[in-house]
């Protein structure tokens, strides 16, 4: 997409005068309009309103484009290339090491050879940029859509949303959503039928069948739990699909689905702020409590195996920590803030 006109006899401040989060907000733009293959109508009118909302949002996009290689369009750069530099932009803005001109510079195609060694990096701030809604660390969010539908975001999860056309499609780009799908109501009475309702993963696509239901995504595929109606699976490369029915939970990789066995705590507890069971393993527990938590929290082995019973709220998880230490022969030793460690009591070093 060319970027709009931008007159150049127009006064310009200074770059270094632009504040920070207005370059911010232009990258992030920069990156989900050239980048974005599913680019639908409510986000380009999103964009062109914060576009002319202030004549800052402008000069930042200028200056922003003005940084074009590879026959001056930044779709020739190789994405994986701006996948890493946006990882490292993100990190060393954190840490407080660029000034406001070095964010912009970074962006160059000197910044983007730098930044090739984050190649290994998990791209979270590439997810968060191109999805229309996202939830960091420790965060969850409720979002209702106009079909009606209901989708709850877990901690550092990211979706987009598309509903133009004869489909309703969500696509799952990192963590883990709780749907309640809505009747769709307005547009099945106009057009005589519902739109089929998909999400779209990674490892394949979900139809669900009117129904309530949990999707995560791992490493290399995604678990799907289901506690209403029915929810078809259909994987990138296979071509047999399986149907998931209430009480119900099932692997999707990118070419087969698989049974998932039984977690020892409900799939859809985190929906009310809490990790609830009975018979836990503790290093299961623990690595649950750990995706709400900046940092690490560890699980020693020579108690991993423990098994443990109660609720433990997502939202304050030093202090699930501390109930888990009050009710359990346990210590939990703080190396730093983002480095806990669950262990035996002291008597059983």
């Amino acid at each position: 997409m060319a970027p709009p006109f931008i007159n150049p006899a127009d006064p310009a401040p200074q770059i270094d005068r632009l504040p920070e989060s207005v370059i911010e907000a232009a990258i992030a733009w920069a990156v989900k309009l050239d980048y974005n293959d599913n680019l639908t109508p409510e986000t380009q009118q999103s964009f062109d309103r914060w576009l002319h909302a202030d004549p800052l949002h402008a000069l930042a996009w200028q200056r922003v484009h003005s940084l074009k290689h590879f026959k001056n369009d930044y779709r020739n750069i190789p994405s994986r290339l701006a996948l890493d530099t946006l990882q490292a932009l993100d990190t060393k803005r954190q840490a407080r090491k660029l000034s406001r001109r070095n964010v912009i510079k970074l962006l160059s195609l000197g910044g983007v050879t730098v930044a090739a060694g984050w190649i290994t990096r998990e791209y979270t701030l590439w997810q968060r940029l191109l999805a229309d809604v996202s939830t960091v660390v420790g965060e969850q969010k409720t979002l209702q859509l106009a079909d009606g539908t209901l989708i709850m975001l877990n901690t550092d999860s990211a979706i987009s949303t598309n509903f133009s056309g004869d489909r309703r499609l969500v696509i799952l780009r990192r963590g883990e959503i709780l749907v309640s799908t809505g009747p769709d109501a307005e547009v099945s009475t106009r057009v005589g039928q519902v739109r089929p309702f998909w999400i779209h993963t990674p490892f394949g696509m979900l139809q669900a069948l009117g129904t309530r239901f949990v999707v995560r995504l791992d490493h290399d595929r995604a678990r799907v739990s289901v506690q209403e109606g029915r929810v078809e699976l259909h994987p990138n490369a296979g071509s047999v699909s399986a149907i998931v029915r209430a009480g119900e939970s099932r692997w999707l990789t990118e070419d087969s689905t698989a049974p998932a066995a039984i977690q020892s705590f409900a799939e859809d507890d985190w929906a009310s702020g809490v990790i609830s069971g009975k018979n836990m393993r503790l290093a299961d527990l623990v690595a649950e409590l750990s995706r709400y938590r900046s940092g690490y929290i560890v699980c020693d082995e020579r108690v991993a195996d423990w098994r443990v019973s109660g609720i433990f709220h997502v939202k304050d998880t030093d202090q699930a920590l501390q109930f888990l230490a009050q009710t359990q022969p346990v210590s939990v030793t703080y190396r730093t803030r983002f480095w806990v460690t669950v262990g035996p009591e002291d008597g059983n070093r």
